[in-house]
């Protein structure tokens, strides 16, 4: 199955959080927090959304960083996505 977004929403898989801190402390999985990075699945056509021209200025395989409490969380075939609105992404890790 492929999920394929629609108008102006991008499909990100989230990134696996580090277990450990640079100085080597190892995180509980309660204390860890979700990563806000993630890297792009697919990305909608664009267009007109809400009567305002959209032009998609991410691309599949990018790598982002998305607000915090954005999008709707999926899961398809044991994999969980998050779609979001491209306004929801806040940068491009380059």
């Amino acid at each position: 199955m492929k999920l394929v977004p629609l108008g102006d929403r991008v499909v990100l898989k989230q990134l696996v959080a580090e277990e450990t801190t640079k100085s080597g402390i190892v995180i509980p999985g309660q204390a860890k927090e979700k990563p806000q990075q993630a890297e792009v699945i697919a990305v909608g056509p664009g267009g007109v959304v809400d009567g305002k021209e959209i032009r998609m200025e991410v691309k599949t395989g990018d790598t982002v960083i998305y607000s915090k409490y954005a999008g709707t969380e999926v899961k398809i075939e044991d994999e969980e996505y998050i779609i979001v609105r491209q306004s929801d992404i806040l940068a491009v890790v380059k």
